[in-house]
């Protein structure tokens, strides 16, 4: 029997970028990985996983990108701005965590 471990190539083909996005506007943090297994992809913002199941203002894109509509910002309310990382996980191989990305919002 061969120990010789066949390696498969899991990487980011697109990572997230620091965005400027338009209070009320929508925004896209891209983010792809590729693997042949399809990753499951996650996205945590300022080191928490978002829970996009039961969001409806944030969603996981067909890619992995996350889109947000109607980015919220206000005095006391800023839930969009910080700081995201697109997680993808394929369950033989583990997981890879992308760059972090800065999303500040500015206002009208």
């Amino acid at each position: 029997e061969s120990l010789v471990r066949t390696f498969t190539p899991f990487y980011f083909l697109v990572e997230p970028l620091d965005v400027l996005a338009v209070r009320g506007a929508s925004v896209i943090m891209n983010c792809s990985a590729h693997c042949e297994t399809p990753p499951k992809i996650e996205w945590k913002k300022d080191g928490t996983f978002l829970n996009l199941v039961s969001d409806d203002r944030r969603q996981l894109l067909p890619d992995g990108s996350l889109l947000i509509n109607s980015v919220v910002h206000s005095k006391h309310n800023k839930p969009d701005e910080g700081y995201y990382q697109c997680v993808a996980t394929v369950d033989s191989l583990g997981t890879i965590v992308s760059r972090t990305a800065k999303l500040t919002v500015a206002g009208k």
